[in-house]
This record gives C-alpha cells, structure tokens and sequence, in this order.
C-alpha cells in the first residue's frame, strides 16, 4: 500500500467488519511500521481523503485523532500532517494499539463510537474547532481562584443567563436565567423532574412510538409509562385522556417527534396545555433538535405557549454542538425554581465549569447561532444527498419519508422484512442502524431504519453505503 501525498489509496473494503475509520487508522498504521511511510513524510490531508474515499470528512478526521493520540503523525498547520520525526518502524509496532473487537449491539442506547448512519451525532467534520480552541485557551488562560472550586450545582450563572437570552430571541420562551438550570444530559434532566415532582407510582404519558431511555428511565424510578399513540399530527390526546385521564406528566417532543419527525399540531398542543392546567399535570417538552427544520422557520416552542406553569422545557447541546460536552439545560416555571434548587443541592454534583465557560463564550460571541445556520443549511444539503444516493440504490425495497427536519431518515421497508433482523446484519457488517420497531411499546408497527445523515457528506458517499445495505436486505 501507498499512502503518501502524491499517491491514490487504495479504496476501502465495504464488506469488512472494521468500520470505515478503523480501515483508514489501521493502514497508515501498518504503512509506518513496515516503513513505508517514513519519519516526516506527509500525508494527504483529511479533505484530500475525503474527496478521494467519498466520505464524511468527519471519518477520516477521526483515524487521524486516533493516529497522532497515538503518537504516529504530527499536525502542523498549513504545512500540512507529518509522520511524527523520530517514529522508527520498530518503535511503531512496539506501541500499536492492541486491536479491540468491533462492538456488537450495545446496551447503551447510544454507542461509545462513530459508525456510518450513527444516531444521535451532529456533523463532527464542521464543527468550528479553531473557534472552540481559541475560546477553550482564553478561558483557561483567564481562569482565577474562585473558578477552581466547585461549580454551582444549578450552573454557571453566565451560561444561564445565556441560554435564556438565546431561548427568547430563537424559541420563544420568556424566562429568566434563575428559572434555566444546567444539566449533565436528557436522562440527568428527566431524573432531576421526576426528584422535583414525581413520586412513586405516578402515571406519565410517554410517546409511542418515542424516546426509549424515556421509559426505560421512568421504569428504574418506579412510575408508570403510559405509551400513548402517535400520527401525522403527533400525540394523540384524545387518546391520553382515554388511557390515564389523571396521569401525572405527559413526555412529549413536539418540535420534531422522536422519531418520527412530525410536528404536534395547534389543535392538540392547545389540547394538551388544556388537560394539563385542569389536571394540575405537567407537561415536558424534549426539544433536541428544534433548531433543525428545512421547509419553513423552526417552530415556536410549546412552552411559549405556557400561561399556565405547567411546561418544563428540555434543551441540549448535544444535537447543536457535540454529545462530548455532556451539557443539557432545563427551564422551569417560575413557581418551582425554589423546589428545583433544593432538590438540587441534594442530588446534583455540577457540571464542568470550564466546559460551561467555553459554552458560555460560544454563544455569546455569537458563534452559537451562527454554526446552527451554517448546520441548517448543511444538514439540507447532506439530507437530499443522503436520501438520493440511498433511494438511487434501495428503491426496490425502500420508501424514505418525507420529513420537514431532524437529523435522521426514515427508510420504510417494503415487504414483511424484519427491522430489526436488518439492523443486526448492518452492526455484523460495521453499519449502524436503529429498529422503528425498538420504538414501539405493545404490538409492532411497520417496519423501518432510522439512519442519521449528518456525517454523511456526499451522495457518492450514500449510494457506497447503500450498496453495502443491499447485500444484507
């Protein structure tokens, strides 16, 4: 294999268990142990491999973390990437990592890795890197005694301040930053709710299909999950008020329903705020990714539509930014910021400040807002790419949904396929999927994968990976 600037690569084996960027780390890796690539020889940049493989820059820029985390090459700016000067072939393969099996099918809901379609990640190749190091130095280097003890457990107090400014100029939502507390993530969030408000028992409507760490979560603290249906104009009220008129919650994703991407409609938003002021209910609206609609403007939060108190609102950084930062942000009515404090400083332990800072900077610089435009137009095009290149390929055995945003296709299976047999073989074959079916609670609804599009960058990319998907339908 040749791997040097000058040279083409050699493309990568579609069929290998080995994901795509494991491939890519382990060529160069074996290149510089058997010496064909030397001490200071330099490599082809991570946007010439993209090009020349067809895949998200994101891919080849995570071999490349991995090969200088490891000591093989050196970034070196606009000179370019190098082998790292003194690597000697017999130090190279003294210090190669130990190869790890590829990971099954994880019992997180949400792997530890990056896999071609993986839900959940934004587009890792455009995040503003150069931005965040800047902001990342200056707050260290500011840094002063009393931003070294331990965080406050509501949140940086900046940071707040911030969310609430950007929630009422981009969402809606009149609040304060004393009403916004900052998480560790949704599930972090939900629990923190359930301490303030639940109790044992309680009976909690929960979308289906929906969220499955949800459920999941409610089950642990023992309440009740009420699945209640959902169709083209989201939850079906009518149905929740049939099935537990009395519940004590109701977990709704209004925005884009996770996972089908409708949106809730007027009518049963107006519904649902109704039940929840004669009920003394609450309502949770999960907006994680409201920011990301392609046919109109985002639409206005269900909390904006609040009179009563009764809409606890749960935002994240995870879909905007990056699910590393492990910061989630919840907004309270007005009347329980005193409960949510004390049930605080008794289970919450603080978030990284330094993390928060950075944050902190990032949006109000303005950068925040800036890359959730720039997303929102990449996302567009890698979407219509994404489903073009798999619909050239799969049309014969799948429809893809239309969807007005979110960050993940839905490909309907035509036939009596089984999603979830579909899913097993592209985890076999280092492709990541998730089962429609997985979704549900009781009796099964058709059979769909949902694939995330943002890492994909190209439709080359997609009927590549389409291909591979073809094999195991």
């Amino acid at each position: 294999m040749n791997v040097t600037r000058n040279s083409r690569m050699s493309p990568l084996d579609p069929t290998a268990a080995e994901p795509f960027y494991r491939q890519i780390y382990d060529r160069f890796r074996s290149a510089i142990a058997n010496g064909l690539l030397k001490p200071g020889d330099r490599i082809p940049s991570a946007r010439a491999l993209t090009k020349e493989l067809g895949l998200a820059r994101g891919t080849i820029e995570t071999a490349y973390s991995l090969l200088a985390a490891e000591g093989y090459i050196q970034a070196r700016g606009q000179a370019g990437t190098i082998v790292t000067p003194g690597l000697t072939p017999q130090i190279a393969k003294a210090s190669a990592a130990p190869r790890t099996e590829r990971v099954a099918v994880a019992s997180d809901f949400r792997p530890d890795s990056i896999l071609p379609f993986q839900m959940g990640l934004p587009a890792l190749d455009a995040f503003p890197r150069k931005i965040w190091a800047r902001l990342g130095a200056r707050c260290m280097r500011s840094m002063q005694p009393s931003d070294m003890v331990h965080p406050s457990v509501f949140g940086l107090y900046g940071l707040r301040a911030a969310i609430a400014t950007y929630l009422q100029v981009s969402r809606g939502i009149d609040c304060s930053a004393s009403q916004v507390f900052v998480t560790s993530g949704y599930r972090h969030t939900l629990e923190l709710i359930a301490h303030a408000l639940f109790k044992p028992g309680d009976r909690v409507w929960i979308e289906n299909p929906g969220y499955p760490p949800t459920r999941d979560l409610l089950g642990l603290m023992h309440m009740t999950s009420v699945p209640v249906p959902v169709d083209a104009d989201g939850m079906i009220v009518s149905e929740g008020l049939k099935l537990a008129p009395r519940a004590r919650a109701a977990v709704v994703t209004p925005g884009h329903q996770s996972p089908l991407c409708v949106s809730l409609s007027l009518p049963r938003r107006l519904a649902l705020l109704d039940w929840a002021a004669r009920n003394q209910g609450w309502i949770i609206e999960d907006d994680y990714d409201g920011e990301y609609r392609y046919v109109s403007r985002p639409l206005p939060a269900l909390k904006s539509l609040d009179r009563d108190g009764r809409v606890l609102y749960a935002g994240t950084f995870s879909k905007v930014l990056l699910p590393a930062l492990r910061l989630a942000y919840l907004v309270v009515p007005q009347e329980q910021v005193q409960r949510f404090e004390d049930v605080s400083r008794t289970f919450v332990g603080g978030s990284p400040q330094l993390t928060q800072a950075i944050v902190t900077a990032f949006i109000t610089e303005g950068h925040f807002a800036r890359h959730i435009q720039r997303m929102r137009k990449l996302y567009a095009e890698r979407r219509e790419a994404t489903a073009a290149g798999l619909e050239s390929v799969l049309h014969k055995h799948i429809r893809i949904d239309p969807q007005p945003g979110g960050m993940h296709l839905i490909l309907r299976l035509k036939g009596r396929r089984s999603d979830r047999r579909l899913v097993a073989r592209m985890w076999d074959e280092g492709l990541y999927a998730e089962a429609l079916t997985d979704w549900m609670v009781g009796s099964s609804g058709a059979s769909a994968l949902l694939l995330n599009f943002t890492n994909i960058s190209t439709q080359r990319g997609a009927e590549t990976l389409g291909n591979r998907i073809l094999k195991l339908v």
